[in-house]
């Protein structure tokens, strides 16, 4: 009889178990009233503007940027982000945008002109340094900026983009240039060339005067 106690004590407490685990469940039922409780505050969705809506993105890639401090003589850095390099969709202007990662905060904003020049950076075929007028703080800076990527591939189609694009931009000005001398030299050619022809007329308008006058004293008095 004593090896048989405990298996209906095994037996009671299990039995105890199912009890008190069916009265809980029952007591959940009981709780759960299948009332839906609304939410105090109801957030709205609101529409993120980024500036960038009008541009199209040329090219996107990921870069750690630095600036040159004149005060301490020293490169440091300004972020890590994505650089991209955006063309308005009306004008035609390039221009150079970089965000850090984490808070989107800007950290270059400039346009690529014809006289930005990119140039491979001392020791590091995977940086590139270059100077710009940049507007990232709200005021344009004379800045001077390096970048680093993660390859020297994205490194060389980087910068060979914006050498790209501002030698585009020196050519059309160029053109420009060559133009406007053009149509000044004509308008100066046509303004030479009316001259000899008024002065010609002026005299003859002259000639007629001074005939006229004489033929009036030559007649003589009735």
């Amino acid at each position: 009889m004593a090896d048989k106690e405990p298996v209906v004590e095994r037996h009671v407490a299990e039995e105890e178990g199912e009890d008190s685990s069916a009265a809980a469940a029952a007591a959940g039922e009981e709780e759960d009233t299948g009332a839906q409780v609304a939410p105090i505050v109801r957030l709205e969705e609101v529409a993120v503007t980024t500036g960038e809506e009008d541009e199209e993105s040329l090219v996107d890639m990921k870069a750690k940027l630095y600036r040159f401090d004149k005060d301490g003589n020293q490169w440091k850095e300004r972020g890590t982000g994505t650089v991209k390099l955006l063309k308005h969709k009306e004008n035609g202007k390039v221009r150079l945008v970089m965000r850090q990662a984490k808070t989107l905060k800007i950290c270059a904003n400039h346009l690529v002109i014809s006289t930005t020049k990119m140039q491979e950076h001392a020791g590091s075929d995977k940086s590139c340094v270059w100077h710009a007028a940049d507007f990232a703080d709200g005021e344009l800076k004379d800045e001077m900026f390096a970048i680093r990527f993660g390859s020297v591939e994205n490194c060389k189609k980087f910068k060979d983009l914006v050498d790209e694009i501002a030698e585009s931009l020196a050519k059309t000005e160029g053109e420009s240039e060559e133009g406007s001398s053009a149509a000044g030299l004509l308008e100066k050619l046509s303004v030479s060339e009316s001259k000899p022809e008024e002065t010609a007329a002026k005299k003859e308008s002259a000639d007629a005067g001074k005939e006229t006058e004489t033929k009036t004293e030559a007649t003589p008095a009735e």
